[in-house]
């Protein structure tokens, strides 16, 4: 699978697609693709955009992510959100919304399911009797052990073509962009 593959991912889908005689790709519908017009495509208005290339860098993690997290049954916002639990033991769904920009209703369904897969275990909260405060199960632990390495391993590979100095500069200036 191509590593640009997952932006199509994110699309509505599409029937599959077949090699005409010509060579020519063709849809089911027997309509060109378009695969005989020039390969040469201006996109430097749209290289000059930071949301663009910001996107287009995202897609090429998440590809990659995608495919390396699949033992894990973990998609990016539960790996997120495993993760901000594996740091902040007791952690409250809110905390969690504050930090990683999710809305609520959305938040609770992914507890849920990571309840339900063993992976996190609710506990009162000990200053707020309205709270809870999420933990990590053993299991869980040892899952994101597991792919917290993976994620490392595939986030060098990523950034592979920056040395460490870039990666930094990369990382700090995004920062700028997103931090209030």
């Amino acid at each position: 699978m191509p590593e640009t593959s997952i932006a199509n991912a994110l699309r509505r889908p599409r029937g599959p697609r077949k090699k005409s005689v010509s060579g020519v790709d063709l849809d089911l519908a027997g309509e060109s693709t378009g695969a005989s017009e020039p390969s040469e495509v201006d996109t430097s208005y749209l290289e000059s955009l930071l949301g663009y290339n910001a996107r287009r860098a995202a897609l090429a993690v998440i590809a990659v992510f995608l495919r390396r997290m699949e033992p894990y049954g973990l998609r990016p916002v539960d790996f997120s959100v495993v993760s901000v639990v594996a740091h902040n033991p007791g952690v409250t769904s809110r905390q969690i919304c504050a930090a990683l920009d999710i809305l609520p209703p959305n938040l609770v369904g992914m507890v849920k399911s990571l309840h339900k897969r063993g992976l996190i275990v609710r506990k009162p909260h000990p200053t707020d009797r309205r709270a809870q405060g999420l933990h990590l199960s053993t299991a869980g632990q040892r899952l994101y052990r597991e792919a917290q390495a993976t994620a490392t391993e595939l986030e060098q590979k990523v950034a592979g073509r920056l040395s460490g100095e870039e990666l930094q500069m990369l990382i700090s200036l995004l920062h700028k962009v997103y931090r209030r």
